[in-house]
């Protein structure tokens, strides 16, 4: 993408890979980041450069979500490539990466070009798609990785099922080894999940509902950790939610393991009392937990044990959710709220500005070896504007997504997105797109 010179003045510069907070300003030509920073244009923007006065408001490289479902092939009905490309671009999300379970599964070298190709002409942000760990995500047969690799796929991972056979999982995490692959996993052990529908414990009880204990995430992980350490590997959990979980990783990281974690808005927004009298859009997966367990993940954020924030955007149509609380399908939408509920622990002090960034832009663009996410010379002008202090009401009349499948509609948050721009060009614009 290319287009006029311009410049972005009297913005409040945030790259978290650098640690800049300044204000200044940022030039962009051909699309791409020209130069930056706090003397820039001190004397004056030249002539023949398009003008931007950000007016104080925060100017931030473009969102990386690390893990969403966008519907193409097979399942328009719930989602799109340009639906959730317009949900991504209000949200300030510049780049999204894909889980490949589709229908058909993203397993093959075609498949992976195609979706490519299919975004790179509808979608307005950047799609990098993940490929199938095992074929037909059946857990069985490991893909060919080093060819899909070559195709393009970012990472490879089985969507919203984990890998549960072990032995495979240690071929793959040797195999994945040797072409440096990410390789991204549920933390869920399946035979104690099976048939789970929210968190175990009291409030499960009292509701009647089958509970998905927290030692399946904890059994899994620990597991992981274990094969991590044998094979040299390196393995992303896609999103964590207990605390025994966080203490883990900790454990894992101190022993130098390569190993990676995101977690979910909803994960550390809500906790499982949201369900309230069977509220299906409160029905995600991994379930909403206990108090201590949101307060943990917190604390992970905070302190860096958990890498990434990442939407966990799974749409879901009307059928399948007003449907009883257990026959229910998992998943919410997430695209558009994932920045406005992240700040909630800025504003609340729990998370620095710069580190809750850093799981959204700098962090995910390392483990996923991405040309963006921080503010540098020569990288695409893929960037945000946030006016990180003001009021609004998250409301189901603004999502872009196809579906509405929120529960957050109705909660008041602080900071919201102004503009996006992709390659330097406007993905949306608070003023123009209303």
């Amino acid at each position: 993408m290319s287009g006029p010179r311009q410049a972005i003045v009297g913005a409040r510069l945030l790259d978290p890979a650098s640690g800049l907070d300044a204000v200044g300003a940022l030039l962009i030509e051909d699309g791409r980041i020209a130069d930056f920073g706090p003397r820039l244009f001190a004397d004056g923007v030249p002539s023949g450069i398009e003008v931007h006065d950000a007016a104080g408001l925060a100017l931030a490289p473009g969102l990386i979500d690390m893990h969403a479902f966008l519907g193409e092939p097979g399942r328009e009905h719930k989602e799109t490539l340009v639906t959730a490309g317009e949900a991504a671009a209000a949200g300030g999300v510049t780049t999204i990466v894909a889980t490949p379970n589709t229908d058909p599964v993203i397993d093959d070298v075609a498949l992976v070009e195609f979706v490519q190709r299919r975004a790179d002409e509808t979608c307005p942000v950047r799609v990098r798609q993940m490929a199938a760990l095992t074929r037909g995500l059946k857990g069985q047969e490991m893909t060919e990785i080093g060819l899909l690799r070559a195709a393009g796929a970012i990472a490879f991972t089985d969507g919203d099922r984990a890998v549960a056979e072990a032995r495979l999982m240690r071929r793959v995490l040797a195999y994945a080894s040797a072409f440096d692959a990410t390789l991204v996993q549920v933390p869920e052990e399946p035979s104690l999940a099976r048939d789970g529908v929210m968190n175990e414990g009291e409030m499960s009880m009292r509701l009647g509902l089958s509970g998905i204990p927290a030692m399946a995430e904890t059994i899994m992980v620990e597991r992981d950790l274990r094969l991590v350490e044998l094979t040299g590997g390196r393995l992303h959990f896609s999103h964590v939610s207990t605390a025994a979980a966080v203490a883990a990783l900790g454990a894992a990281r101190a022993r130098g393991l390569r190993v990676s974690a995101g977690a979910a808005p909803h994960s550390f927004a809500l906790n499982e009392t949201a369900i309230g009298e069977y509220r299906t859009y409160c029905k995600v997966n991994p379930p909403l937990r206990a108090e201590a367990d949101r307060l943990a993940l917190v604390a992970g954020i905070a302190d860096g044990t958990i890498d990434v924030i990442s939407s966990g955007h799974r749409p879901q149509d009307q059928e399948s959710k007003r449907l009883p609380f257990a026959q229910a399908s998992f998943g919410i939408i997430g695209l558009q709220t994932m920045l406005p509920l992240a700040l909630e622990l800025h504003h609340n002090g729990s998370v620095p500005l710069l580190r809750l960034l850093a799981c959204m832009t700098s962090r995910p663009a390392e483990l996923l070896g991405l040309d963006a996410g921080r503010l540098l010379v020569g990288r695409p002008a893929d960037l945000v504007l946030i006016d990180l202090d003001r009021p609004w009401i998250i409301s189901e009349r603004e999502f872009r997504s196809k579906t509405k499948n929120s529960p957050f509609d109705g909660r008041p948050v602080q900071g919201r997105v102004i503009r996006t721009l992709v390659g330097g060009q406007i993905a949306y614009d608070r003023k123009r797109d209303g």
